[in-house]
């Protein structure tokens, strides 16, 4: 039997994002925005709730094209607003979209968002050595610096807080147990 980490249910979505996806060093720019969006989505909510609406997410915010999603109407967020297959927060619908233009003026400054967000690791992920049973912090100086920066940038709903955790599924950090099999990865 795979020795995970301690976080992850039996719940076989929840193995299959552990095992193939958290933690693997991300970047695919519009991957990257699909998870800035997922992490905005689930702030005061399970990640399994998220990764349970994940296909619909797909659908509801054109495959995470940022490009399309900058370009919502208020016709789209009342759309938006009515779709019982993603979480129905108007402040996280706007955010989302409010992000998307964010997001492309950086890749309009940086050549690429990976680049911009990368940097605020070195370009390579910080490994977290963490131990069975030990602390994980829930934000970091890192993802202090990242939160302030992008708020200043006018991003939403991305704090730092969140920002570690999304720094986590993009494998800027390695969180992964010493003893989860992920670890070496």
């Amino acid at each position: 039997m795979k020795q995970r980490c301690a976080w992850v249910s039996d719940d076989p979505l929840y193995m299959k994002y552990h095992d193939e996806e958290w933690g693997v060093p991300l970047h695919d720019d519009q991957k990257l925005f699909e998870f800035l969006v997922l992490e905005s989505a689930q702030a005061g909510l399970s990640w399994i709730t998220i990764l349970r609406k994940r296909e619909n997410y797909r659908k509801a915010f054109a495959g995470f094209d940022p490009v399309k999603v900058a370009k919502f109407s208020e016709k789209k967020v009342q759309s938006l607003m009515k779709n019982a297959g993603i979480i129905r927060n108007e402040l996280k619908i706007r955010a989302a979209i409010n992000n998307a233009k964010i997001f492309l003026q950086i890749q309009k400054e940086f050549g690429t968002f990976a680049k911009y967000q990368w940097a605020f690791v070195g370009g390579k992920p910080v490994n977290g050595k963490r131990k069975k049973g030990g602390p994980i912090p829930a934000k970091t100086a890192i993802s202090d610096a990242m939160a302030k920066d992008m708020k200043a940038r006018g991003f939403k709903f991305l704090g730092s807080t969140t920002l570690y955790a999304h720094m986590q599924a993009v494998g800027m950090v390695n969180d992964h147990l010493t003893t989860c099999f992920c670890y070496r990865r």
